[in-house]
């Protein structure tokens, strides 16, 4: 397959991810007779199921059994499954409430805290830009937080709990479909002991539902694995600088639809702060495009004879 075929693939696969993603509020919506957290134990009971099924396909299975002998590999899943745990609750919980803006700029804002977090642990140093476009993004949220009311607790905690969950799986040596079957396999107990005890208590909601319902309900895990396995081969085929340009796909379909489709409260404040956002995200994204075919050039002219 020529190199152009390959990377037009990758931009569909990317466009497929960050899409679905964007427009989950959706599907999420379409749940909202029952309580988050019961949609999340079936997230990850369904994605189990799903997860598993795409590793076997692949002749994955001896991967997943072996990870299970590595006592330090299980450690960094352990902790990475609590982290996407409290974010898939927390972005429910967003979508549920009528909070999709605040998801979308928690999202928004994503990428520039992983620039601060590269700092902080990878010792990575921030450029001029970078720090221009952090600091704008930091006033932003200030703005947002003076308002009365309005202090964006569900966008800083969707970036706290990513981020560092992006952090820990740095640190992992497993792709994305190995990795989440590893996550869901530690929370699928949790999940699934949930369930129990609420169809022990007829606190089940699912229970009640009608076919419709619980075909959605079944849907969870198609949800969860589909966009992955959609990214998961996006970033095989894409330089991860190009890959970062379509991050912000989701998070604009999300906000799109909480202004014109949910009609979510969207005061001049918040105009303003979401403003400072995009001018932030287009300062950082013209700086990393500038600073990768800069690299570039100097490693053509490093291997150049002349």
């Amino acid at each position: 397959m020529s190199e152009s075929r390959v990377s037009a693939a990758g931009v569909l696969y990317a466009i497929g991810a960050y899409g679905a993603w964007g427009v989950s509020p959706l599907y999420w919506k379409l749940l909202s007779d029952l309580p988050a957290l019961e949609i999340l134990a079936f997230r990850v009971l369904w994605g189990m199921v799903l997860l598993f099924l795409l590793l076997r396909w692949r002749g994955r299975v001896g991967e997943l059994v072996r990870s299970f002998q590595s006592g330090r590999l299980l450690r960094i899943f352990a902790l990475s499954a609590f982290l996407i745990g409290i974010n898939w609750y927390l972005y429910l919980y967003a979508v549920l409430q009528g909070h999709i803006l605040q998801a979308s700029l928690g999202y928004f804002i994503n990428p520039l805290f992983n620039v601060l977090l590269g700092m902080l642990f990878l010792h990575e140093r921030l450029r001029p830009a970078q720090w221009l476009a952090v600091g704008l993004a930091a006033v932003a949220v200030a703005q947002l937080a003076a308002q009365a009311g309005t202090f964006p607790w569900i966008s800083l905690t969707l970036v706290l709990t990513f981020g560092i969950y992006g952090l820990v799986r740095k640190t992992a040596p497993a792709d994305a479909l190995l990795g989440m079957n590893l996550e869901t396999a530690f929370l699928v107990p949790v999940a699934g002991s949930y369930v129990c005890l609420l169809a022990a208590r007829g606190e089940a909601r699912f229970v009640e539902a009608d076919t419709s319902l619980l075909v959605l309900v079944a849907f969870t895990g198609v949800m969860t694995a589909l966009p992955l396995l959609w990214f998961s081969n996006a970033a095989r085929r894409l330089p991860l600088s190009t890959l970062g340009f379509f991050q912000y796909i989701a998070p604009t379909g999300q906000f799109l639809l909480a202004v014109f489709h949910y009609h979510e409260p969207f005061s001049a404040l918040q105009l303003r702060s979401f403003v400072l956002i995009w001018i932030a995200l287009a300062i950082f994204s013209f700086e990393a495009h500038r600073h990768h075919r800069r690299i570039r050039r100097l490693r053509m002219a490093a291997r150049s004879p002349l």
